[in-house]
């Protein structure tokens, strides 16, 4: 089993910058792709960014594209993601997911934190 954590969730302002991080632990051995996803009040869960175990691999949403950076630090097993320029469609709740690939299909992951709440004001 995996636990995950995620932190750094707030309220900002449009245009500035949150970094959120994600904190794992059990079973890590497992982990081969570990993403963000969020989801805003009524809508769907979606996916953000990804990143394979080795950061080598990389993979974004179209949406935050050139604004979002999804990095890791394997030593302290944890995942981060920088998010600037941020705009009021930014809102949701961020969840960080773990699974034994790098992919945006949420069906790839099987292990979830739950969430740190994003709230941008315009």
């Amino acid at each position: 089993q995996v636990q995950l954590v995620e932190s750094g969730g707030g309220l900002v302002q449009a245009g500035g910058s949150l970094r959120l991080s994600c904190t794992a632990s059990g079973s890590t051995f497992e982990i081969n792709g570990i993403a963000w996803y969020r989801q805003a009040p009524g809508e769907q869960r979606e996916f953000v960014a990804a990143i394979s175990r080795g950061g080598g691999i990389t993979n974004y949403a179209d949406s935050v594209k050139g604004r979002f950076t999804v990095s890791g630090d394997r030593s302290k097993k944890t995942l981060f993601l920088q998010m600037n320029n941020l705009a009021p469609e930014d809102t949701a709740r961020y969840y960080c997911a773990t699974g034994s690939l790098v992919a945006r299909a949420r069906s790839s992951y099987g292990h979830w934190g739950v969430g740190t709440q994003v709230t941008v004001s315009s």
